[in-house]
């Protein structure tokens, strides 16, 4: 990818470097292949329910259904798109206006409608005399297999090591650890809310002792989504969470968003760290991910492999880019200048494989996401305004003096996780 300067660590500035005339001299981009979060959407819970009587203000009015894409989600992703075209270019990928060819090209989107109409914006600016089909497989919007993060194994084993492992996260006190380490966020967002001036406490409401409920139980089986229960702090305002996030980069008054409190980017990224725990605790126990992950991780594995394919998109949702990342084994990291620190709204993980003068083959991984700013200020990409691009680094593995990684040591940590879903 084409670095950006302005993040100012040492591993950033670092692979500016890599993308320089002097390594495209010495390394050719063969290929891609992104795994995809949709862009910005309408809440998945709308004003008449909880969410909406949990406070005593006003969402958003959505320019879309529940769930669905939003016009400005719409908007960015067309511009990410045509930053990747601009990229593919510089990358030498494809020449300027490009008609692919199946073989060349594959799109294929979570047949949700925030999905497809993700990949489809993509697309239009990507390669928008290109004509590119987006695949989708089923009627929307339902789950693709492909991208539905359901357990396909569960044993006693599997749920006894998947709650140590979630109970981890939180040390000694297991789950109740987990909650009261975001107890100021949890806090927050009621403050946020006004709860207590609530349509939901007026009444008095039961469902409100849920948010002093640190006791969130998780459900495991078979062909199910990991989830938890209603009625813990967890479950209920990682809700608020969401719709607090969505509603701050689709709002232009940031003061409007946070229903007349004036918040730093701190405390909205300490709003948005609920929703990131949430994520972290269903789908980033090691072996939840390999489990969930699996259908992606052999897709993903197939197209690194394919001869002919220069370019693969796949649109899917936060879950699968966490479960995918930590299924490789992807080191633990927090994205700057962004409010959600693992996978942002509309963000990829990029895969690119390179081959050298001596036909020996490297990788680089990366995830790209538009910044605060690009989002709420709707700015237009190009390669003198990019999308942050953050650097993923593999556990155990080095890079070489150029910052790449042996694509053979990276297909072993693909073999790997398809041997640890085996082995379940």
């Amino acid at each position: 990818m084409i670095w950006l300067l302005a993040a100012a660590s040492p591993a950033l500035l670092s692979a500016q470097a890599q993308r320089q005339q002097d390594f495209k001299d010495k390394y050719k981009l063969a290929e891609a292949v992104v795994l995809s979060r949709h862009n910005i959407r309408s809440p998945l819970s709308d004003s008449k329910s909880d969410l909406g009587r949990m406070t005593p203000h006003k969402w958003h009015d959505w320019s879309a259904g529940k769930s669905e894409l939003t016009l400005r989600g719409g908007a960015l992703e067309t511009m990410m798109g045509q930053y990747f075209r601009k990229w593919a270019v510089d990358a030498g990928l494809f020449p300027e206006n490009h008609a692919p060819s199946a073989d060349d090209v594959n799109v294929i989107a979570n047949s949700m409608q925030r999905c497809i109409a993700t990949a489809q914006y993509f697309t239009s600016g990507f390669m928008p005399v290109g004509g590119i089909e987006v695949i989708h497989r089923y009627t929307p919007s339902q789950m693709d297999p492909l991208f539905n993060p359901q357990l396909t194994k569960v044993n006693q084993e599997f749920v006894a090591t998947a709650m140590k492992q979630i109970e981890a996260m939180g040390g000694d006190k297991g789950i109740v650890g987990i909650n009261e380490s975001i107890t100021p966020d949890y806090e927050l967002i009621e403050y946020v809310l006004d709860v207590k001036d609530s349509p939901m406490a007026k009444s008095g409401d039961k469902k409100l002792d849920a948010l002093k409920n640190y006791q969130t139980e998780i459900v495991l089986e078979k062909f199910q989504e990991p989830k938890m229960k209603s009625g813990s702090a967890l479950k209920e305002l990682n809700s608020a969470s969401d719709a607090f996030i969505l509603q701050y980069y689709e709002e232009p008054d940031s003061v409007k968003a946070g229903f007349g409190k004036n918040l730093t980017r701190e405390q909205w990224a300490q709003i948005a760290h609920v929703k990131d725990t949430y994520q972290d605790v269903l789908f980033t126990a090691p072996i939840v991910a390999v489990n969930v992950a699996r259908p992606l991780i052999q897709y993903m594995y197939d197209e690194l492999r394919s001869p002919s394919r220069k370019f693969t998109f796949l649109v899917g949702h936060d879950s699968n880019l966490s479960a995918v990342a930590t299924a490789l084994g992807v080191e633990e990291y927090e994205l700057p200048d962004a409010i959600e620190k693992k996978t942002p709204i509309g963000s990829k993980i990029v895969i690119e494989k390179f081959v050298d003068a001596d036909g020996q083959e490297w990788a680089d991984i990366n995830i790209v996401y538009q910044s605060i700013d690009q989002l709420r200020q709707m700015q237009l990409l190009d390669l003198n305004n990019p999308p942050m691009i953050y650097p993923l680094s593999l556990e155990g593995l080095e890079r070489n003096a150029d910052g790449l990684y042996r694509m053979a040591d990276v297909a072993d940590r693909f073999e790997a996780a398809l041997a640890a879903y085996d082995a379940i």
